[in-house]
């Protein structure tokens, strides 16, 4: 038992260590088995962003206004990953819009360098995704926290199921191959973890605002079915473009993800 308890809070740490750049000062061996099992604890890596970027966005708009605190929550954002996953949508970007052959394609995607389909992409994402959080800011937010902690929690899980659907796209062995190995059994734990915070997400929603329950869980649905629709679209078309997913794309896949049920969730509520 104790052994089983070990193994666990060794992959937690591990999906931590790897997604965010939260301080976890403890040694952890990256075998091949760890980085799988720790792909079960993904969308608790997500809520925990969730609950930091939430935090901001409760706080800050006590002290600035709309237009500061956006900025600031989309710093902290970028900031909890290292910019990880939007450096992944760059590289991506670099890549699959260069229009040159699959292998010429991950080339580029593995030169640390960025050209200017890459900068484009990066500079667009967060330009969207600061008047998506602008746009919040304009709404009550004790109706808005349940859906900061839904996004980013499954839009990590999105990684999981891209990781079970597509195989890996390189022929040598880089960081992403290590995840070849994930199937539906972590797809499954990874979305009933998700799902069940969901729910309780909602209760507690429920409880604290009262009020109908309803437009809380069809807003909540939308933004959860906006996540699967991108993973399954671009995941497809990176698997056309590619013949499979690499690091950087399952990077790519958390900000467009991420990018989508924001927009959903606007679109949802908007006034």
């Amino acid at each position: 038992m104790l052994d089983y308890v070990r193994r666990q809070l060794a992959a937690l740490g591990a999906a931590i260590q790897l997604l965010t750049r939260l301080p976890l000062p403890v040694q952890i061996d990256y075998r091949s088995e760890v980085l799988i099992r720790s792909t079960n604890y993904y969308p608790v890596v997500g809520l925990i962003i969730g609950g930091l970027t939430g935090a901001a966005f409760w706080l800050l708009p006590q002290l600035w206004s709309e237009t500061i605190c956006a900025a600031l929550i989309l710093i902290v954002w970028v900031a909890l990953t290292g910019g990880l996953h939007l450096d992944g949508l760059m590289d991506t970007a670099d890549g699959v819009l260069s229009h040159r052959s699959r292998e010429r394609m991950l080339e580029i995607m593995k030169d640390s360098r960025s050209g200017a389909m890459g900068v484009l992409a990066g500079v667009l994402t967060l330009l969207l995704k600061f008047v998506l959080i602008l746009e919040c800011l304009k709404w009550d937010r004790s109706d808005v926290w349940l859906y900061w902690m839904l996004i980013p929690m499954w839009a990590r899980w999105g990684t999981v199921f891209a990781m079970a659907l597509w195989p890996y796209a390189r022929k040598e062995q880089g960081m992403g191959s290590y995840y070849q190995s994930v199937g539906l059994r972590q797809t499954a734990v990874s979305g009933w973890i998700a799902l069940l915070s969901s729910l309780l997400l909602l209760i507690g929603s429920y409880r604290w605002n009262g009020g109908d329950v309803v437009p809380l869980l069809y807003t909540g649905l939308a933004v959860i079915g906006a996540c699967v629709l991108t993973v399954l679209l671009a995941g497809g078309w990176l698997y056309r473009k590619l013949g499979g997913q690499t690091g950087d794309t399952y990077g790519a896949m958390i900000e467009v993800s991420e990018l989508m049920m924001l927009l959903t969730l606007v679109t949802m509520n908007g006034r």
